[in-house]
């Protein structure tokens, strides 16, 4: 019979400590090499579309203080406008779970404006908002906000029967059902809406910056593109991906430590 000890509750085992950072560091130890031997080292794709890795990194050696502060401005654009985005998305969906007629009424209209591409609305942003951060938190609230709204009223519409009819029992008025039972059991799904919308948020800000900005990663990336240096340009393009990838499992965390309970109680890993 195997030795089989499970961890104690709440705690994580040093294997899965280990592996929490060994597999995405092997991961993209495994990316890099892939790219270097695209570019380099079998040379499948000419250097002019993308650069080797030495490249990229000579760029941005070359001017880290410019692309930092250019990646803190669009990081910065990035986080206001998701914050929108959750305000607006999680409002709307609160309306579309709690009326069937209001529900009825917008959501044909919600599912049109998320099928719009967004990129090109992007001209008619600068028209009435002019440059700066307005186009720009406009093009991030466009992209990100549907999966927020379609995430809370679904989670909201989910509540087990169970759990409404125990808040029943209990002559708990509509407020204190939809505090104690609904909006706590919507959560989880909620977070699962914020997770899909925080790297829309991040392409967002970047189109908004390629239309309407005056700095960030996106003006970077296009005027980098734009004169031919095609090394500074990937350093800005990666420097994109890496601030989604912080923003996300900072997201993560906050749902973890907002969400104990859901760890405990399913599978969740």
């Amino acid at each position: 019979m195997s030795d089989f000890r499970a961890e104690p509750s709440g705690r994580i085992g040093p294997k899965r400590q280990l592996g929490a950072w060994a597999l995405p560091t092997l991961g993209l130890l495994v990316a890099i090499g892939g790219w270097w031997l695209t570019t380099s080292g079998l040379q499948l794709i000419h250097r002019a579309a993308l650069s080797p890795p030495e490249d990229v990194l000579a760029a941005f050696l070359a001017a880290p203080d410019r692309l930092l502060e250019q990646t803190l401005a669009t990081t910065q654009e990035t986080v206001i406008g998701f914050l929108i985005s959750t305000v607006a998305g999680v409002g709307i969906g609160l309306a579309l779970a709690a009326s069937r007629v209001i529900e009825r009424m917008f959501l044909p209209l919600l599912v049109a404006v998320n099928a719009v591409p967004k990129i090109a609305l992007a001209p008619l942003l600068v028209v009435i908002f002019g440059f700066g951060q307005k186009p720009i938190l406009t093009m991030v609230f466009l992209l990100c906000f549907f999966p927020i709204v379609l995430a809370t009223a679904t989670g909201l519409a989910s509540t087990p029967a169970d759990l409404v009819e125990l808040g029943r029992s209990l002559d708990a008025s509509r407020w204190q059902a939809f505090r104690k039972v609904r909006f706590p059991g919507a959560l989880p799904q909620i977070f699962v809406g914020l997770k899909v919308a925080m790297p829309l948020a991040a392409i967002g800000a970047v189109i908004g910056e390629f239309q309407a900005g005056q700095g960030g990663l996106g003006y970077e990336i296009l005027q980098a593109f734009g004169s031919g240096d095609v090394p500074l340009g990937w350093a800005a393009v990666i420097l994109v991906a890496v601030a989604s990838i912080l923003l996300y499992f900072a997201l993560v965390l906050i749902e973890r430590l907002a969400l104990p309970w859901v760890r405990e109680t399913t599978s969740a890993r």
